[in-house]
């Protein structure tokens, strides 16, 4: 490993676009703060799948989720303006955070009716129960004849 001095005239803009991975087309829509489309981790258990997505600074009134057949959809829309005047300026400040995700879920496996969504802590958690039918059941033993 060597360390390399880098001569910085050109603005830091240009080292973080050099740095990406150009042909990695998951990376977070080519944002390196990873804001423009939040992380979610999906755990998959015997009774139902846990979804997590992280969203800090949200409120829960920010989020639209929606189940059209099996694909369930995680949007936010969030606008913040500001204005201040004083005698010789005014400031306004603005800002817009948008970002959408769509997964498809197994068909004939979850309880649309039973799905339950809460945000705490940054964290919108959603809990998408099985139907009985599609829990794993136990291996069972199979007597021979």
């Amino acid at each position: 490993m060597s360390i390399i001095k880098r001569n910085h005239t050109f603005p830091l803009v240009f080292d973080d676009f050099f740095s990406r991975e150009l042909f990695n087309w998951g990376n977070n829509n080519f944002s390196a703060s990873n804001t423009t489309v939040p992380s979610v981790n999906i755990k998959e258990s015997a009774e139902a799948f846990e979804v997590e997505v992280a969203a800090p600074g949200m409120e829960k009134k920010d989020f639209n989720i929606t189940l059209d057949g099996t694909m369930l959809t995680i949007s936010s829309e969030k606008q913040h303006n500001e204005e201040k005047k004083e005698e010789n300026y005014t400031r306004r400040e603005f800002s817009y955070q948008s970002f959408k995700r769509s997964f498809q879920l197994p068909k004939d496996v979850v309880d649309a009716d039973k799905i339950n969504a809460r945000y705490e802590n940054g964290l919108l958690l959603l809990t998408i129960p099985k139907k009985e039918e599609a829990k794993k059941q136990g291996p069972r033993l199979i007597e021979i004849g």
